[in-house]
């Protein structure tokens, strides 16, 4: 293992510390806008939802395009810093907001950032390693920005035992201090990747032979479109975690309990990604991910079913290695899947793939759990049965698509 963290190129070191500082600052201030708007300003789920789902795909309408960019300008260094900076210039704006409509024009803001910045910055990491190390550069990348999650949770906890240590609800004073000191590492994680990160010319020099200045779904290869369609299926029943925190709070766990069971999981997401990114270099890309997406399917029917909220808290944290394993080695994959030329524009349809479905899937989530109008849903449960069934459905597509496609997986 040390061996292979020393084959690790600088630019992936930046860009995981980069994460990492983003990480500190998003978990501070973001992690708890659920518990605000729920809390605070007192919005129903259903609104949570169309919030987490409308920023989300604000993300999604631009990475497409950004990686896309990135293709064409054989630049991405330079949009994965303009990102980075809008997100860190939205965030202090959360200071001042009193309405639910003020949360998501920040969430706007912050989304938009992401949307610039995750296809070329994921494209970055894929030019700077070679093909038998991209899964431990992606684990090392997703470990750093998990990490960093861990650490911005620790300080959000401190933060609320300084301020409400047995309140079961945030106040809004709290939040005003999380936004406050959550800003500065953003700020920082901007310097770091301006001052420490290199662009990647890519070795191709001829652009029209590899067509990466064309934003045509056609144009990439058959077995990458089928992959994200069965991404964008599980993606459906993947609604935001924020349901999960409310579903905490829901079973019993105050706002310290809650930053606790978050704590947990980034611990384990952190400490078991690097080894997992490896792992799949060795035994393949599409072991982990099947494998992930069946854990992941018994988890959420374990949040559907759980009646306590230390009960909610461990399957959390077990949550945790369904992330590890899959998160890197999915984009590890695509890099597999698609050359190099294509890759900004491959990692752009993937990550808004995962953006888009992302309204439909929280809004699905908050009208089963509360429903709509005279409608009163069918409960907390409902979102986490429905999760694990669209699950089932993506791992056995998986399955016949790896089937299909059994030399690249």
């Amino acid at each position: 293992m040390k061996r292979t963290l020393r084959r690790v190129p600088r630019n992936v070191w930046a860009t995981t510390l980069t994460s990492f500082l983003t990480d500190v600052s998003s978990e501070m201030i973001f992690t708890l806008v659920p518990l605000f708007l729920a809390n605070v300003l007192g919005v129903s789920t259903a609104i949570i939802g169309l919030i987490d789902g409308i920023a989300e795909t604000t993300a999604s309408l631009l990475k497409g395009y950004s990686g896309w960019l990135s293709d064409k300008l054989r630049r991405r260094k330079a949009l994965a810093v303009l990102g980075y900076g809008f997100s860190t210039i939205a965030k202090p704006f959360l200071y001042f907001v009193t309405t639910w409509y003020g949360v998501l024009f920040v969430r706007f803001l912050d989304r938009t950032g992401k949307g610039i910045r995750t296809a070329p910055r994921d494209a970055l990491i894929a030019d700077s390693i070679d093909e038998q190390h991209r899964g431990i550069a992606f684990g090392l990348h997703r470990a750093g920005d998990t990490a960093g999650a861990m650490l911005g949770l620790i300080f959000a906890l401190l933060i609320v035992l300084a301020t409400q240590s047995q309140a079961l609800e945030l106040s809004q004073e709290t939040f005003r201090v999380l936004v406050l000191i959550g800003t500065i590492p953003a700020i920082l994680a901007v310097i770091v990747l301006m001052t420490l990160a290199r662009e990647v010319r890519p070795k191709s020099e001829d652009a029209a032979e590899h067509g990466q200045t064309s934003l045509r779904f056609s144009d990439l290869s058959p077995r990458f479109r089928y992959f994200l369609l069965i991404v964008a299926i599980f993606t459906l029943g993947n609604s935001s975690d924020s349901f999960l925190i409310l579903r905490a709070q829901e079973r019993g766990l105050n706002v310290v309990g809650v930053l606790g069971m978050l704590i947990t999981f980034n611990l384990i997401y952190s400490a078991f990604s690097g080894p997992l990114g490896a792992l799949s270099d060795r035994v393949g890309r599409f072991r982990l991910i099947f494998g992930g997406w069946l854990v992941y399917a018994l988890l959420y029917l374990g949040f559907a079913l759980a009646q306590e909220g230390w009960q909610v808290w461990a399957i959390f944290g077990l949550y945790g290695f369904y992330y590890a394993a899959v998160e890197g080695t999915a984009k590890a994959l695509i890099a597999d899947l698609i050359p190099e030329a294509q890759r900004g524009t491959a990692y752009g349809y993937y990550n808004a793939t995962i953006g888009l479905m992302a309204l439909p899937a929280s809004v699905l989530a908050g009208v089963l759990w509360q429903g709509i109008g005279d409608w009163h849903g069918f409960g907390p449960a409902a979102p986490f049965i429905a999760g694990a069934m669209l699950a089932a459905l993506a791992v056995g597509l998986l399955y016949l698509w790896q089937r299909r496609y059994r030399q690249v997986a």
